[in-house]
């Protein structure tokens, strides 16, 4: 059964962009600036660059990771506020090479690609995007592509098997927080680390997603009980 994998750019404060903005033009928005500074690594690797079909770029630790990250999944989930944010960019070879399920409220055409990449527009929730992903990924991995915030909703649902997180070496301050996620005052989701990469440029840190458990009280809960009671 194929795993349902998601990884994300962060920074020290946990923000994968900046605030919110329903700018049309997105590289004008206040999002973008953030965006941009956590996701520097990335656009300096040859695999990213490659993908893309732009030249040049550094062949390096972190280009190993983005080289990893593409060949790994065989399909991919994602909101439709990403897809059309990219659907233009990306022109007519999108970077993914695989099929994407689109979750949406607003009902289109199956959207087919050069380079083996196709949009399936999924109206019926992110589970039945994850499941139509899984038939059509095969014996390799689901990867939820993004935004932040269907990695978010995935992670509430307890859909997401694995998390890798690019920490980023700067503090934004304000912006979209990928964690903020809400699960209730006596819960946690449970995180196992399976691996850590350290460069000067970005810390990568692959989580297990053991999903949630309840916040108990250890031994000093009954040591302190009663105190501050009058």
């Amino acid at each position: 059964m194929s795993k349902v994998i998601a990884q994300l750019c962060i920074s020290l404060d946990g923000c994968y962009a900046g605030p919110r903005d329903d700018e049309p033009n997105w590289f004008k928005s206040v999002e973008a600036p953030g965006f941009f500074r956590i996701t520097r690594w990335v656009t300096e690797s040859m695999a990213w660059r490659d993908r893309l079909q732009l030249e040049g770029g550094e062949a390096n630790v972190n280009d190993e990771v983005i080289a990893e990250s593409f060949a790994r999944p065989g399909a991919y989930v994602m909101g439709r506020r990403m897809f059309d944010g990219g659907e233009r960019p990306w022109g007519e070879e999108p970077p993914f090479r695989n099929p994407v399920f689109v979750v949406t409220h607003r009902e289109r055409e199956k959207l087919e690609r050069q380079g083996g990449t196709s949009f399936t527009f999924v109206t019926d929730g992110l589970e039945s995007a994850i499941a139509q992903a899984k038939a059509a990924a095969g014996e390799k991995e689901v990867a939820i592509a993004g935004g932040g915030t269907m990695i978010k909703h995935a992670l509430e649902l307890g859909l997401l098997d694995e998390l890798e997180l690019h920490h980023v070496p700067v503090i934004l301050g304000d912006g979209q927080r990928l964690l903020d996620v809400n699960i209730g005052a006596r819960e946690g989701i449970e995180l196992v680390p399976e691996r850590m990469i350290h460069t000067p440029e970005v810390t990568h840190i692959r989580y297990r997603v053991e999903g949630r458990a309840p916040l108990v009280l250890d031994s000093r809960g009954g040591k302190y009980e009663g105190l501050g009671e009058s």
